[in-house]
């Protein structure tokens, strides 16, 4: 393969990395940074787009001069970013106020309203509901979270901010106006609108009923192009600050689940992996098109032309671990969270987390339900309680995977790992422990996100065939489930589930 490499930007949800990486998927240099979320009581979460571009222009110009030689050979440049978020932007393209992220569930009322009809089937009127079904392959969470619900909040409560808005974007889409000057959206990153057809997987387009039932405007949504496309060039004014060529061609942009699947070389259909980041998910490309609205799982457009992965994710997995250190104070240091809970016993002597701090998804569609300790002694301690944070995350994959397994009808092999929290080797096998599967750390696993987005924009370049990427990423460790604490673990998670059940109706009444 040629000396070439790909400029990768990788927004999270706290904060971005930015990678040079090479056409064979290795990172060669990187850089972070980090954002903050604003957080507004009970249901609201924003960020500042103008932040995410100071953050990324920071950490590029670093990388720029850390690794001249690499950047002198960028041959194109790949966004991905935390997806099912909504940036209103004016005629100019400036952000109109914050951004509303995908942990933000205000426009439930809104989508309620959208969805259902007199007569309900699971909150959702039967006839719209079997149009959303055949054409999206899902339809709109009665979570809120999903873009199509930002969107009618902002119609229905700021409506100053509605009429304003030129376009609504994706958070990595309005990355790419900012390195492009054009707003546009490809056929896999616009899904959370749920208002595309998606039965031709290489002809989405929006839908003129799913649209009339909205109440958006399809002029207030980006154009569409294909996946895995070239959207426009790098503008002579970012090239000039970021000290690279002008003119570089910068690819589609993808939500984070996109890139991962990708990133961790899970290209082959059913080859599952676990991301823990601030969220979780457990993902893989299929064939086709499915859905699993009770369990709120849908295969959608992949990144890759032509295919469709699973979408499903948990809301709080390392936002558990972050919560204990930084609104919590149980530890100074994720590192001394991990070495403390490694002291405690598998199954923390009985204490059971439950990790719902922010409701939930899959496999139960419900931003109401909350979290915390349950069997608190006063024989427990520290030790307890951070390990039974790191063992309740374990126990909602499980859930996760016996969804998913029902969902594919077959078992899935081993799990690959990547995030973050793939950091921690107690977690891995915790995780090993609990879903009773292997679990294998690949290479540069933090960096599953900014790999995957180089990828993609790499075959969109025509740089790099599809079927190569499998045999790009390696593993690194694995990690084998030890079968002496499985019964343990087995009947901690049975009343890990049974909690869920016996307690959603009062987080309904208390969070409704």
């Amino acid at each position: 393969m040629s000396n070439q490499h790909i400029l990768a930007i990788d927004l999270g949800t706290g904060g971005p990395k930015v990678a040079l990486v090479d056409l064979r998927g290795r990172i060669v240099a990187h850089e972070v940074e980090t954002s903050r979320t604003i957080l507004t009581p009970p249901d609201g979460a924003e960020q500042d787009p103008h932040d995410w571009w100071r953050s990324i222009s920071a950490a590029v110009k670093r990388l720029v001069a850390d690794a001249p030689e690499a950047a002198a050979s960028i041959a194109g440049i790949g966004v991905t970013a935390h997806w099912a978020g909504t940036v209103a932007v004016d005629a100019h393209g400036d952000p109109i106020g914050n951004a509303i992220i995908w942990m933000d569930s205000r426009g439930a009322p809104q989508v309620a309203a959208a969805v259902g009809g007199r007569l309900n089937v699971m909150g959702y009127d039967p006839r719209r509901l079997k149009r959303w079904l055949q054409l999206t392959g899902g339809a709109p969470s009665h979570s809120g979270k999903d873009a199509i619900a930002h969107i009618l909040w902002l119609k229905s409560e700021r409506p100053d901010v509605y009429a304003a808005a030129e376009r609504f974007l994706e958070p990595a889409d309005y990355l790419n106006l900012r390195l492009t000057g054009r707003a546009v959206s490809s056929h896999d990153c616009s899904v959370m609108l749920w208002l595309t057809d998606n039965r031709e997987r290489d002809a989405i387009d929006y839908d003129p009923q799913l649209l009339a039932w909205s109440g958006i405007e399809r002029t207030k949504l980006p154009p569409l192009v294909p996946s895995a496309s070239v959207v426009g060039e790098l503008t002579a004014d970012v090239a000039a600050e970021w000290g690279i060529a002008a003119g570089i061609p910068v690819t589609t942009a993808m939500g984070d689940v996109h890139a991962a699947v990708v990133g961790c070389g899970a290209t082959r259909d059913h080859e599952p992996h676990l991301y823990l980041g601030t969220s979780s998910w457990l993902s893989f490309h299929m064939p086709g098109k499915r859905t699993d609205l009770r369990h709120n799982m849908a295969a959608l457009p992949s990144a890759l032309p032509g295919k469709y992965f699973l979408a499903n994710e948990h809301e709080a997995a390392g936002a558990c671990l972050l919560h204990a250190r930084d609104g919590l104070g149980l530890v100074d240091t994720l590192e001394e969270l991990n070495d403390v809970a490694e002291t405690a016993p598998a199954g923390s002597n009985g204490l059971i987390f439950l990790p719902w701090l922010n409701g939930e998804r899959t496999p139960v569609d419900d931003h109401t339900i909350r979290g915390g300790w349950t069997n608190l002694s006063l024989a427990h301690t520290r030790p307890d309680l951070l390990r039974s944070i790191l063992e309740g995350v374990a126990f909602n994959s499980r859930w996760l995977l016996q969804t998913v397994e029902a969902f594919t009808k077959q078992p899935l092999g081993p799990i690959v790992v990547i995030g973050g929290g793939a950091t921690s080797d107690l977690w891995c096998q915790i995780h090993a422990d609990v879903m009773q599967r292997p679990v294998r750390r690949v290479e540069d696993y933090r960096h599953a996100g900014t790999r995957g987005v180089a990828l993609v924009s790499a075959v969109s370049l025509g740089l790099l065939d599809v079927e190569t990427i499998h045999d790009l990423v390696s593993v690194e460790q694995e990690f084998t489930p030890d079968p002496s604490v499985a019964p343990v673990y087995d009947e901690l998670y049975d009343a890990f589930v049974a909690m869920y059940k016996a307690t959603k109706g009062i987080h309904a009444k208390l969070n409704g």
